[in-house]
Parts: structure tokens; sequence; C-alpha cells
């Protein structure tokens, strides 16, 4: 009975085991498939500036991991054709739903204005535009300048500091770096801001001054504190002598006499 039941044994645990095989290279062929699984993620084909309209000439893709890809991409062109770019994206790089606006929703300048700010544009020349050397992403300071009718004296004041341009014209987006004479800066500034530069413009004229930008300090000149008046001591009068008085004193049969103060 023994050596009957040793060769079933031996042949129950060879199936038992080539099961177990069976069953964990099933296991890791599915999770290998599993982890295989791509999606397409959207990229820019070409650099992109700010305030592209996205057609399909500018897209390309690229292939990922499921579930790999960060939150926010698209996978497919009609996502995000006819969307505005709202900030510069350079070929190869991922297309995120926060890098655009759609069509009608606002202008692509509208869209770059900073929380709490606002765009104010300004009409300049080629002195007032430096040359027409400004950029937009750069910053300036504004200066005022005004006229003494009376005097004829012209006094200048810088009235705004490290000011960021946000469009050059209708240009929203550094495309050359050679000189272009413009007519008109659109400014970013705080509703504060604007309202000074508005009415520096009304009094007077403005020209802007290019900032290095590395430079934070501010160029508006701050009052001079007024100096400490020195308060003058009232002078010290000399006290008047205490007049003197005589008593006259008895005793007795003697008479005497003592002064004193009062």
């Amino acid at each position: 009975m023994a050596r009957g039941r040793g060769p079933v044994l031996i042949v129950s645990s060879l199936l038992l085991a080539g099961g177990a095989a069976w069953m964990a290279n099933k296991w890791i062929t599915a999770r290998a498939t599993t982890s295989r699984a791509t999606t397409r993620v959207l990229t820019a084909a070409v650099n992109l500036p700010l305030g592209t309209k996205i057609e399909s000439r500018h897209v390309s893709s690229i292939e990922m991991i499921s579930g790999q890809a960060p939150a926010g991409t698209f996978h497919d062109l009609k996502e995000v054709e006819g969307k505005l770019t709202t900030a510069n994206i350079t070929p190869g790089e991922m297309l995120m739903a926060p890098m655009f606006t759609k069509e009608g929703e606002g202008s692509a300048l509208a869209s770059i204005v900073s929380k709490d700010k606002r765009a104010v544009t300004v009409r300049v020349d080629d002195v007032v535009g430096v040359a027409g050397f400004l950029l937009p992403g750069n910053r300036v300071d504004v200066v005022a300048t005004r006229k003494d009718d009376r005097s004829g004296v012209v006094t200048a004041e810088t009235i705004l500091s490290n000011i960021k341009v946000l469009a050059v014209d209708q240009t929203v987006a550094p495309n050359s770096k050679d000189p272009v004479v413009v007519r008109a800066v659109t400014l970013e500034v705080t509703p504060a801001d604007g309202e000074i530069l508005l009415k520096g413009k009304a009094m007077g004229m403005i020209q802007l001054t290019l900032r290095n930008p590395f430079d934070e300090s501010d160029a508006r000149r701050r009052p001079e504190p007024e100096p400490v008046k020195a308060v003058a001591s009232a002078p010290i009068r000399a006290r008047a002598p205490t007049p003197e008085f005589s008593i006259t004193i008895i005793r007795g049969t003697t008479v005497g006499h003592e002064s004193t103060r009062e």
C-alpha cells in the first residue's frame, strides 16, 4: 500500500507545483501587460508665444505609461484646439490646462494680468518708448515732467517704480529683440498706481526709463525727515532779594533789635 501511494503522491505534487507555476506566470504576465499600457499626452510641436490660438500644427504627442501623466494634461486635440495660450510654451513641453484660456473668455492680455492688478495703456513716442527697446516683460520707472507756466521751470519726478510692461502695441510676447518704434505701451499697475499714472499724464508728460531686471530698488524719492527744532529755554531770572525787617525785643529793662528776612 505504501509503495503504491508513493508514485501517486509524487505525481500529485508535480501537478500541484506545475499548476502553481502556471498561475504565477499568468499573474506576472497580466501585471506586465497592465504596466506596459500607455496613454497619449499632447505636447507643443513648436514654440508657442503667449496669446497663440492653438491649431493642429502646433501640437505633437508622446506616449506615457497609463496613470503616470500629470493632472491637467491633454490627450485629444479637440480638448485644446482653439484655446489661447496664457504663457510662453517651449517645444516638447507638455500642454497643461492652466496654460490656456478659451477664446471668448478673455483676451490673452486679460489672462496675464495679475490678481489685484490692472492693465493701463499709455501712448508713447520714440523717446518715451526707450527708442523702441521696450519688450513685454521688461521693468520700467515712470517719470513725470511738469512745466510751471509762470516761472517756466521744468520739474521731473519718478512717480512709479519697478512697473512691469505687459504689452508693446498689440504684442504681448517678446517675438523680436530688435528695436521697434511703438505707439503704445501697456503697464501692469495697482488701482492706486493707475490713478497716479493717469494724473501724472494729465498734468504734463511722462517718460519711461528701462530698469535692470535684477534691480529691485525703489526709484521714487522719499520725503526727507524734517529737522528737529531746538526748543529755546526760557531765560533764568534772578530772584529778587528778600527785604529785611527789624524787630525790637524788650526783656525787662533791656531793649534789643533783631533783623529777619521774610
